[in-house]
């Protein structure tokens, strides 16, 4: 799937792994690492035969800690250089339908939490570590929308707590919060995920895709126009294909054949 420095893209099947690879610095990202990491995403949105992304990080230490500050400083600049789509070419990808699971292999500090957020699903080794701890540096946690999707995926109070203490929790705190779905031993994360993503590959393709746009474009409107207004991702999926092959191979006791359109 093309030539990569700073990231691995493995494809098994209709699943692809991708790996953040800068483990001497902690998987920090640089701007050629977003860029990279940009281009592996854009791969995944745009092969139509994948169907769901893992995103980790090489090494037992870290999943990711977010910027690296020395690349920072030398560029001069307070913000980050990153593609269009964000921090780690994912957090500002709001056209994503497909699924994208965080197996969470270490440390998730600042941005590694905020690519933890953009995620729809998150298996965290039990020594993995999650911190927001931009403040300390005089920053805070805008490039990735950490703030805003803090806010949203878990309760007020304790979403302040890490936003203004930047206290580090364990992946047991995490998943106590909501943050991440399971916690395993170190061993089975990459294990884990591919079972959420083997379980979501044996629906429809575009049943998942309208599920997840659905529920994630709820979050801006009320309940009533939630479930009043069109939704382009759901009349695609009711005028496919699939639509007709997966009541019919119901009623034929068989498994269904998904085409994906």
């Amino acid at each position: 799937m093309g030539h990569f420095e700073f990231c691995k893209v493995d494809r098994t099947g209709p699943i692809v792994t991708i790996t953040i690879d800068r483990p001497k610095v902690l998987n920090a990202l640089n701007p050629a690492a977003h860029a990279e990491l940009a281009r592996a995403f854009d791969l995944y949105a745009g092969d139509s035969s994948l169907r769901v992304a893992i995103v980790t990080g090489s090494g037992d230490r870290a999943f990711c800690v977010g910027s690296d500050l020395k690349a920072k400083a030398q560029s001069g600049k307070a913000g980050d250089d990153m593609p269009a789509t964000g921090f780690a070419g994912l957090c500002m990808r709001f056209d994503l339908n497909k699924p994208v699971i965080a197996a969470v292999n270490g440390a998730a500090i600042g941005g590694g939490l905020e690519i933890v957020l953009a995620c729809d699903l998150a298996v965290a080794a039990e020594h993995a570590v999650f911190c927001l701890p931009e403040p300390l540096v005089g920053l805070a946690a805008l490039g990735g929308g950490g703030l805003q999707r803090l806010a949203r995926q878990i309760p007020l109070k304790q979403a302040m707590r890490l936003i203004l203490t930047a206290e580090r929790i364990t992946a047991k705190q995490a998943a106590e919060m909501g943050l991440i779905n399971v916690v395993v031993p170190a061993d089975q994360v990459l294990e884990r995920a591919r079972e959420f993503a083997q379980a979501i590959v044996k629906a429809a393709p575009l049943a998942i895709e309208a599920s997840k746009a659905v529920a994630l474009s709820s979050l801006s409107l009320s309940l009533e126009r939630s479930i009043l207004d069109p939704h382009p991702a759901a009349a695609r999926m009711l005028a496919s294909e699939d639509a007709v092959e997966g009541p019919l191979a119901f009623s034929q006791k068989r498994s269904p054949r998904w085409v994906g359109r």
